[in-house]
Order: structure tokens, then C-alpha cells, then sequence
């Protein structure tokens, strides 16, 4: 992006930026997450850093929190509250360690021996910012951050809290030393998870209004005229930093001091002596962020010297001795650079978008699926728009929604295809359905598709994407059942292919020619036939003559299966290149094992099983195959419906949701009980 590029961006992320803020830090009230913000504000200060002559006085990256709300009184800070500098990797924590060297070649690392050196960490408590000032060790007043110079007067709804000391244990001040007649300390008001999720539930029993997260509730709590409020709701404050100097030459010896003045204190605070340490606490503190009673959203990490903190000074509302690394965000914004349309084993086109990559959720993103054209059609999204990403745990990153004041000027709205873009078909789309779809049932992405579907319900090691793909373009492959043809001749001279490993990957796919119903069934590749849907027909039907044979009254007999799953299961078999294909299965010497009728067990039958986590008695294929050999059903969300949720080691959001749904949830050893039982 050149100069002329940038200022144009730069002046509407400043815009729309401005907006959010004044909307989530003035009115409370939230017009886009927290997390796409930051994303915001990360391309506006990197442009910045670009170009550092078109940083202005009134930038977004220049000011801290939002004018103070005009129904407090307010407060001008001793000294400026000022914000931190993001970082979201590795990489650029070591970027700003570097810039701190350069401007103060001191830092370095802790020694053994030494007390003041290092790089203090402590976790970044999601919460409401407060300044708390003691005179003669008693409280006097307490402040948000506000503007950073001038704050709100919320004093008598911080004395409500009970982790808040009105009176200081002055004991804990240097023998000799006295009261000072001013100390400031500085930390974050929260709403711990479990007593606010507590809370929500009281307010939606008394069919009053819930809240939408901790965070907000407890500025929201704070931020209210009547402190009968703020005391009725079980608000936490944590201390994070002795502003005022007792001679304390390091921030670990302050923060320690805080404890000792009656403060409570952040748990997982540490002294690291190296940045690949800092970068392993971070991990593990990432790791143990769900399992704590407060909100984190990153870690905190500043200069442990407080000679050198004060020798770096401040960079616009920045100190350059702090950083808060923040972890992997679940919405990030980012730019679409073209939209692609894709072909699937079933013929439909899905659109995805290709994007300017970014960090979400732990990894580097490039490319989001769109679904189907209804989807653009909602979104209105279009090539160069500025887009919000959400992801949450393992779900693929989606486009939440477009911002649209960053939309260049242009830009045209998103057409769909009129004929696929692979083999040229006019394109069609299914009555009843949304998707757009290619009719041509021999179209080249449909086979190769189709190919790399069966190979994965075949549980074929070692053929992935990039070898069918070479098989299909050599033509040594037409269709899956092929695949049971190969021999390692065919193999040799392809790229990655030697005697051994041609001989290697044929041996592999020989030992997958038994293959039971279930699973054959999930091979062909049917619409609407999932995974569990295929086991549903094996169990009823039992052998593949009888499930041939079926007719659409017999099929809607089969539980969970309906009207769209039966006319697609007619659908396929009415197709003579599909009746083909199985006979060639068969041919080829693939056997296709009937499903033997164990007797079920009545804690199992008909009963949904969800796992979560990891199990260290068996993995999660066999778990499942254990639970449907017993009657049971294996399903991969939580709802209503879903009897037990397994939990195993690092169980994520799925239990968070079972408990949430009042599911009933079995450890590994219940399981096995279970199942020792049936």
C-alpha cells in the first residue's frame, strides 16, 4: 500500500474506530466485539509505524478509554492512566523488546544473582480500570480510567466491595518510612464467571433482564448512581500496580507489597528472565484461562526495572516499558481479496472468500467459506471489502458481518456463476434448496472429490488430497473404486513416489477391502448421508443386497431418517452410473460386511453420547464404535437431546455447554464403567 493509499484507509479506520469507541467506553454499549476492534486498531497503529508523519493528534492510537460519562462527578488523575501497546504473537513481542533496547541499552535479561532485572508477567484481567487513592491509609477516592487525565467518581460504589481495603495495613510500609499522606494503587473491578453465571440465572428466574458478560455487567455495575446496586452484585477487585514510589526498585517487589498493604492480588504472576520464558508462560497461562474465575484476555508483560521502566518514557498513550500479549482472538477484521467458487463431491458450488492473511484463533487464515450465494446475499459481501472473522475453538473461521464504512468506492455487488468453473455446465439450483449446484455428475472436481471421500470412509492411511489429485490428472484413477486396482507400477515416476513407498501406500489400500455396511455406505458419497445416518441405514437394512433393494417406504421406516434423506437415497440408486460404480466395488474384491446384530445394552440403546477432550483408554473412533455397538449414538454437538457428554482431559466448550445445559456429564472412568456393565 502506497503513501496515498494509506491515508485514505487510515482516515476511515480513524472514523470507524472512533464510533465504536465512543459507543462501547462512553454509552456502554456495544456495536462491534472487542476482539474485531483490537484487529482495527492493530492495522491503523501499523500503518501508523508505516508512516509515522500521518499520526495526528486526534488519532484513535493517541487517546485512551472515552470521555467520562456527565452524570459523575469528576476526577483528575495524579498521573496520566494510560493504555498498553497490543501484540497478538511471537514475533512482534520480540519486535517490541527490541525497540525498548534500542531506546534504553540497559534492559536485558535477568542474571542469576540480580534482583531488578528480567520481565515481570501477570495475567491481563478482562475487567473496568480503576485508580484507587488512599490518604493517610485511608480510602478517599476511587476513579475509572475515563479520558486516561480525568475519570469518573464511582467512590462509593467501589466501597461496596469487599476485596477492596478501606483502611491499608500500613504495617507492610519500610520501618521508618511513616504513611505517605498520598498513595495511589491501580487495578480491575470483575464479575467473577461463576457468580455471574449465578446471576443471569437469578435475573431470567425473576424474568429480569440477563447480561452478556462478566466484563460488561461489572462496569455497567459500577457505573450506576445507586451503590445499593453495586452492592448487591458480588464484584471483585484486583490490585495490579503500586503507582505510588516506597522505594520499591522492581514491579515484582511492588506488586508483592500490594498483598501486603491487604490488596488482592492476580494469581500466575511470575518473574521471567528471558523472552522464550515469557513465551512459555504465556502458553501456560493460556492453557489454564478457562479454568480461572475471571476473565483473561492476554498477558501482561512490562520491564521488572523500574529505573529503566521510567528511562523509556511514553510513545503517545503508550508507556514503552508495558505490553499486554494478547491471546488468540476469535474475531479478527481482514480484507477479501477475491471470491472463488468451489466444487463439491455433490456437485454443489460453495464460495469462498480469499483474504489478506490474518491471526485468529491461533493460526494464519487466508480463506473463509461463504456457504451458499443466500449467504452473500445477506452479508452483501464483495471483493476489497473489510470484513469481521469469528472462530471459536475448532470451528472453521466464517465472516460475521461486513464493515461497511471501510468499503472502497467501486466495488460491485457479488453476482453468482452462471456455469461451473470447472467443466463449464450452466449451473442450476435445486428446488427447495439454496445451494447452486452443477449438474454434471462426471465433472472433474466431483470425481476427484468423490475419490478423496471415499478414501477417508475407507480409512486409507497415506492418501491424501495432493496423491488423488495426481492420480485423477495422470488418469490412473477415473472413480473410487480404482482404487482397488492400483498396483505399484502404476505408482512409479509420480512425484513423491519411489518402489518402496508405491509399494507402501498399494499394501495399505489391499488391507481396507473389508469394509463394513456402515461405512460403505458412507463411502459412496450420497447427499444428506452422513456419517450417522449411514450407520442408521446399516443397522436397518444389515446387508447391502436388502439396503439395494430398499424402496422409499422402507427407508422412511429407518429412525432419524426423513423425506429428504429418502428421496436422496432413491435419487443415487436410480442413477445406472452409480449402480455401476458398486458393482466395480465389488469387482475390484472389496467385501462388504453385513452388520451383525449385537445384543444392546438398555444403558446404551437409543441413548446420544457426545465426547470431549481427550481419552487415554482408547481413542475417540473406537470410543464411538463402542457406544453404537451397544445401541447407542455417537453425535459431535450438545443439545437438549444429548443423554451423556464424556469428558476427558481438556475438555473444551462442549462441556461447557452440557453443564450449561444441565446434560449429565461421565468422566473416562464412569464411561468405562458403563460400558464394563453392558
Amino acid at each position: 500500500m502506497d503513501k496515498k493509499e494509506a491515508a485514505k484507509r487510515i482516515e476511515k479506520l480513524r472514523e470507524v474506530i472512533e464510533e465504536h469507541r465512543y459507543n462501547y467506553h462512553v454509552l456502554d454499549k456495544i456495536t462491534m466485539s472487542e476482539a474485531a476492534l483490537d484487529s482495527l486498531k492493530h492495522e491503523l497503529f501499523k500503518l501508523e509505524q508505516q508512516y509515522p508523519d500521518l499520526i495526528t493528534s486526534d488519532s484513535p492510537t493517541q487517546r485512551i478509554g472515552g470521555e467520562p460519562l456527565p452524570k459523575f462527578q469528576k476526577i483528575t488523575h495524579q498521573s496520566r492512566m494510560l493504555s498498553m501497546e497490543d501484540v497478538f504473537s511471537f514475533e512482534e513481542f520480540q519486535d517490541w523488546y527490541a525497540r525498548a533496547q534500542k531506546v534504553e541499552r540497559s534492559l536485558s535479561p535477568l542474571r542469576r544473582g540480580e534482583s531488578e532485572g528480567g520481565l515481570f508477567c501477570m495475567p491481563k484481567i478482562d475487567g473496568l480500570a480503576m485508580s484507587l487513592v488512599y490518604r493517610h491509609g485511608v480510602l478517599e477516592t476511587a476513579a475509572t480510567r475515563g479520558n486516561g487525565t480525568i475519570g469518573e467518581d464511582v467512590t462509593m460504589n467501589i466501597r461496596t466491595i469487599p476485596s477492596v481495603p478501606l483502611k491499608l495495613h500500613t504495617d507492610a510500609l519500610q520501618r521508618g518510612q511513616g504513611t505517605p499522606p498520598i498513595l495511589e494503587v491501580r487495578g480491575e473491578v470483575y464479575f467473577p464467571v461463576k457468580a455471574f453465571e449465578k446471576f443471569n440465572k437469578q435475573q431470567e428466574k425473576e424474568g429480569k433482564q440477563t447480561f452478556a458478560n462478566p466484563r460488561n455487567t461489572a462496569a455497567g455495575s459500577i457505573r450506576q448512581l445507586d451503590p445499593a446496586i453495586a452492592a448487591s452484585r458480588p464484584l471483585q477487585f484486583v490490585a495490579w500496580e503500586l503507582v505510588s514510589d516506597l522505594g520499591d526498585k522492581t514491579a515484582e517487589q511492588g506488586f508483592e507489597r500490594l498483598a501486603k498493604l491487604g490488596f488482592k492480588t492476580a494469581p500466575e504472576a511470575v518473574l521471567c528472565s528471558s523472552l522464550e520464558e515469557v513465551q512459555k508462560h504465556w502458553h501456560a497461562l493460556q492453557k489454564k484461562r478457562e479454568k480461572l474465575d475471571f476473565w483473561i484476555d492476554g498477558m501482561v508483560v512490562r520491564v521488572n526495572d523500574r529505573n529503566i521502566f521510567s528511562k523509556l518514557g511514553v510513545v503517545g498513550k503508550t508507556p514503552r516499558g508495558l505490553v499486554a500479549w494478547k491471546f488468540p482472538a476469535e474475531e479478527a477484521t481482514t480484507n477479501v481479496k477475491k471470491i472463488e467458487w468451489f466444487v463439491g463431491r455433490t456437485g454443489a458450488l460453495t464460495p469462498v472468500a480469499l483474504l489478506e492473511p490474518t491471526w485468529i484463533g491461533g493460526t494464519t487464515v487466508q480463506h473463509a467459506t461463504l456457504h451458499n450465494f443466500d449467504e452473500i446475499e445477506r452479508l452483501d459481501v464483495r471483493e476489497g471489502d473489510t470484513v469481521v472473522l469469528f472462530k471459536a475453538g475448532d470451528i472453521i473461521p466464517k465472516i460475521k458481518e461486513v464493515v461497511s464504512r471501510l468499503r472502497p468506492s467501486g466495488t460491485h455487488k457479488t453476482k453468482p456463476p452462471s456455469a461451473c468453473p470447472v467443466c463449464g455446465t450452466a449451473v442450476q439450483r435445486r428446488e427447495g434448496e439454496v445451494a447452486i449446484v452443477c449438474p454434471n455428475s462426471r465433472c472433474f472436481t466431483q470425481d476427484r472429490e468423490a475419490m478423496l471421500h471415499a478414501a477417508r470412509a475407507f480409512e486409507i492411511d497415506g492418501l491424501g488430497p495432493a496423491i488423488i489429485e495426481t492420480l485423477h490428472e495422470n488418469k490412473i484413477i477415473n472413480r473410487p473404486s480404482d482404487l482397488f486396482l492400483l498396483k505399484p507400477g502404476d505408482l512409479l515416476g509420480l512425484e513423491g513416489f519411489a518402489e518402496l513407498s508405491s509399494k507402501k501406500l498399494v499394501e495399505e489400500i489391499q488391507m481396507r477391502k473389508k469394509i463394513g455396511l456402515g461405512k460403505f455406505i458412507l463411502a459412496l458419497g450420497i447427499r444428506n448421508v452422513g456419517e450417522q445416518t449411514a450407520i442408521d441405514l446399516a443397522r436397518h437394512f444389515g446387508t447391502l443386497q436388502k439396503f439395494l433393494d430398499v424402496s422409499r417406504e422402507s427407508l422412511e421406516e429407518v429412525e432419524g431418517v426423513g423425506g429428504i434423506v429418502a428421496e436422496s437415497v432413491i435419487a443415487y440408486l436410480g442413477e445406472k452410473h452409480n449402480r455401476e460404480l458398486i458393482e466395480s466395488y465389488l469387482d475390484n474384491g472389496v467385501e462388504v460386511e453385513p452388520v451383525v446384530k449385537l445384543k444392546t445394552s438398555a444403558a446404551f440403546d437409543g441413548k446420544t453420547f457426545v465426547i470431549t477432550g481427550t481419552l487415554s483408554r482408547m481413542g475417540r473412533d473406537e470410543a464411538k464404535e463402542k457406544i453404537r455397538s451397544l445401541g447407542g449414538k455417537a453425535s459431535g454437538s450438545v443439545s437438549k437431546k444429548t443423554d451423556y457428554v464424556i469428558a476427558g482431559e481438556e475438555a473444551g466448550s462442549k462441556l461447557d455447554e452440557a453443564l450449561k445445559l444441565g446434560v449429565k456429564v461421565l468422566s473416562e472412568d464412569a464411561f468405562m464403567d458403563m460400558i464394563a456393565k453392558s
